[in-house]
């Protein structure tokens, strides 16, 4: 593991009651007694950085922990792209996977755990892991840069505890202490606290998870239960339809369809590609897929995020004719194959491109169900999506181990209640330090990547809204911002560039946890605007060595409005440190925006560090 340097380290456990505890560790001692219920806690002296070191704790027992550094702990948190592992990630950043090895970055991963009446004493089980061979797989992609980049520059060991959860609100991450200024959610925390209330809830939703009496059932499945299965290579299709992949099914043809489709396409593979282990690439599916190579199972994923890598062992493709069918199972919205990801067969340096026509056939179609109060259901009660159902599993009980800083990658799921954030993030960052008790300590967050659809017209936008909400969190002391709208994909909630992420958020570490005050830690931040004439000047904090136009030409993603708010176009240059904006059909403007999109694609306001600014609007 990685210990904190240059603070006194809090040690802790569990015993008998009454045990006498000491602990050994490079040359410092300390010893205890524990408490009437087995707890124990000592200190040891501030160190500085260094190891390997071993530490030995003595009770009626003797553990000795081996291979211990002390340098900087990172405690990161949030949801599936603060988690996202390298293992997604190996085929953007082969070299890395393949060749880095750095014994003195060291990641603990958190199991997920969640529990909204009581704090848990201890963590989930899990173990500490250096950077090194396969085990760089098991890191997530923006902690593993952000440590890379810090440990390269430094030579301190890095420690990553990186406790995450996919899909989860930043409520989930709050203890009931910093839900005071949220009236709103007080009754609720109070009956999560409340035994018999929680005893009951449970029992009731038992009883209304079991499926209403008028779902019809769907026809079985035609894939598999006629005399050939369609996945079998000797199936001859008939009746089949045309299939352009990739893409939707919703778009092709088939209307307000959930169930189970079948897609198959023949390809020629050369003699080349033959005897060899190959990898058949599927991009992403909407949801679930069994893919088949001539006639044999090669994988299968049951939900929509993660990308499709299969392999297909050497023997199973042949010289000439091979079939490729794929299963999708979609339950709800548009099913089918995202666009814009890798679709291909690979084998022996060489690549089939398996985007174009296809076929298909629909094996089962979902019956649609009448809602009316008997089918109608509460959204479920999971634990991990209740304020402090996280907090309680997979915070507190590291409240005590000392740390760095604080890394946050979170907003996703609480997008469509942007304004709220403003509120709510200061308040876990106020939680937090206060838990930990270290003072104000670092806190380094992720603002949301562009993401969806790019829109050519000014609108309004809820992931715009919540980044103007993580952008005034930056009022807090000692906090940091990495902008990352030129880092997301249009398609992916989970975009692959975590690398660019991790590094600005490391520059942020720079500066405010490592002293480093001549480093450029952001791109141009917002301060204040005035109005000249049918003009508006814009000033920036954190231009660097200067502001500009990444790529060159015209600056894009400015819109501005009069008194009514109806956003246009605007022309933007830069004038030394300032941002000229106008419209010569607005001749008394009062307000701009700058990439107020969910994906703002094309916005290139940079400063010479190359550091995108981040989005803003000067109503406030």
């Amino acid at each position: 593991m990685v210990l904190q340097r240059d603070i006194k380290l809090k040690i802790w456990g569990w015993a008998s009651p009454k045990e006498k505890i000491s602990v050994n560790f490079n040359g410092k001692k300390g010893k205890t007694v524990t408490d009437a219920n087995g707890k124990w806690l000592l200190e040891l002296p501030a160190m500085k950085a260094g190891g390997p070191y071993k530490m030995v704790l003595q009770g009626n027992n003797q553990i000795t922990l081996n291979d211990i550094y002390i340098g900087d702990v990172w405690f990161a948190s949030g949801q599936s792209n603060m988690v996202l592992p390298m293992e997604r990630l190996k085929e953007r950043y082969p070299d890395e996977v393949a060749n880095d090895n750095f014994p003195q970055i060291r990641n603990f991963f958190v199991p997920t755990s969640a529990n909204v009446s009581t704090i848990s004493e201890d963590l989930p089980p899990g173990e500490w892991k250096p950077a090194v061979g396969n085990n760089i797989l098991g890191f997530g992609g923006t902690t593993y840069f952000f440590a890379k980049m810090l440990y390269q520059k430094y030579k301190v060991p890095i420690g990553i505890i990186n406790s995450s959860v996919g899909g989860v609100p930043i409520e989930a991450w709050m203890s009931a202490d910093a839900f005071k200024e949220f009236p709103e959610y007080s009754d609720k925390i109070k009956n999560f606290r409340d035994t018999a209330y929680m005893s009951n809830m449970l029992k009731n939703l038992k009883a209304n998870n079991t499926p209403p009496k008028n779902i019809i059932n769907p026809e079985p499945d035609k894939g598999i239960s006629g005399p050939i299965k369609w996945t079998d290579p000797s199936y001859v299709p008939e009746n089949w339809h045309k299939f352009w992949l990739p893409g939707y099914w919703a778009d092709q043809g088939v209307k307000d369809l959930n169930g189970i489709l079948y897609f198959r396409k023949e390809i020629e593979v050369p003699a080349s590609m033959i005897g060899v282990p190959a990898k058949l690439f599927v991009g992403r599916i909407i949801d679930a897929d069994s893919t088949f190579v001539n006639g044999e199972f090669v994988g299968n994923i049951t939900y929509q995020y993660p990308p499709r890598r299969y392999n297909v062992p050497a023997g199973l493709l042949k010289p000439g004719k091979n079939t490729i069918v794929v299963k999708v199972i979609s339950t709800s919205g548009k099913g089918g194959f995202v666009p814009d990801k890798n679709y291909s067969l690979n084998a022996n340096g060489q690549r089939i491109d398996l985007r174009g026509d296809w076929i298909y056939q629909v094996g089962q179609v979902q019956p649609k169900i009448d809602i009316d109060n008997s089918t109608i259901r509460d959204r479920p009660f999971v634990a991990q999506n209740e304020p402090t159902g996280l907090y309680n599993t997979m915070a507190a009980p590291a409240i005590n181990y000392r740390i760095k800083g604080f890394l946050w990658y979170q907003g996703e799921t609480n997008g469509s209640r942007p304004k709220e954030y403003a509120k709510l993030l200061p308040a876990l960052i106020a939680d937090w330090r206060n838990k930990w008790g270290q003072g104000d300590l670092p806190f380094i967050y992720a603002q949301l990547p562009n993401f969806m659809e790019v829109n050519y017209s000014p609108s309004e936008s809820d992931w715009a809204q919540l980044r103007k909400s993580q952008l005034k969190v930056l009022s807090v002391s000692n906090t940091g911002m990495a902008v990352g709208i030129d880092a997301g994909e249009w398609n992916d909630i989970h975009p692959l560039n975590k690398k660019d992420i991790g590094e600005r958020l490391a520059l942020w570490a720079e500066y405010l946890a490592y002293g480093a005050k001549d480093v450029v830690y952001s791109g141009p931040i917002y301060q204040s605007y005035k109005i000249e004439g049918n003009k508006i000047i814009l000033s920036f904090s954190s231009i660097g060595s200067g502001l500009m136009v990444k790529g060159g030409g015209d600056l894009y993603y400015f819109a501005i409005a009069g008194t009514d708010k109806r956003y246009v176009w605007a022309k933007a240059v830069i004038e030394g440190d300032k941002v000229i904006v106008w419209n010569n059909d607005i001749q008394n403007p009062k307000y701009v925006r700058y990439a107020w999109a969910d994906n703002p694609e094309g916005a290139n306001l940079y400063n010479k560090e190359g550091l995108p600014a981040s989005p803003f609007e000067t109503d406030n």
